[in-house]
């Protein structure tokens, strides 16, 4: 079911961007951000976001569209095993939904959309709701309420 849900998803964004239906909202993106480092499959992250809405807002999301749309599963994971809980806990992190449509030259389709994952903190029921961005590019940095996992020393 889900796989027609999002061939229909599809196909009307490429309805509305050929007409010029849709505009982009996101506010952080920059071409010139360069992929983060990747050490013992995780991204070497070194800034936390300074922003509420850094990957809580889908204006804000996190911007991992660092190459081909197909690699972007490793990139999100290489996201989601550079944090912990904001005591160091571990996390687990789900997608739930796809939103927000927006027109990208980095698709074969002309149009992205953002990819909602939920998180959730070893010890907590609280649930997270995070904004990832698999076509553009833009700096990678820790969204607040965790903290940047330190990578073990072999690289990968």
């Amino acid at each position: 079911m889900k796989k027609y849900n999002l061939l229909f998803l599809l196909a009307i964004l490429c309805v509305l961007v050929s007409c010029g239906g849709i505009k982009s909202t996101l506010k952080n993106v920059d071409d010139s951000a360069t992929k983060p480092v990747v050490i013992s499959r995780q991204f070497v992250l070194t800034e936390y976001a300074l922003d509420n809405k850094y990957a809580y807002d889908k204006d804000y999301p996190v911007n991992l569209g660092f190459e081909n749309e197909k690699y972007s599963p490793k990139n999100i994971t290489y996201f989601f095993n550079a944090l912990t809980g904001p005591n160091g806990e571990k996390i687990s992190y789900e997608k739930i939904d796809t939103c927000c449509p927006f027109p990208t030259k980095k698709s074969v389709m002309g149009a992205g959309t953002l990819e909602i994952y939920q998180v959730t903190i070893e010890g907590s029921d609280k649930k997270l709701i995070l904004y990832i961005n698999i076509y553009e590019k833009g700096k990678v940095l820790c969204p607040k309420g965790f903290l940047i996992k330190k990578p073990s020393t072999s690289n990968n």
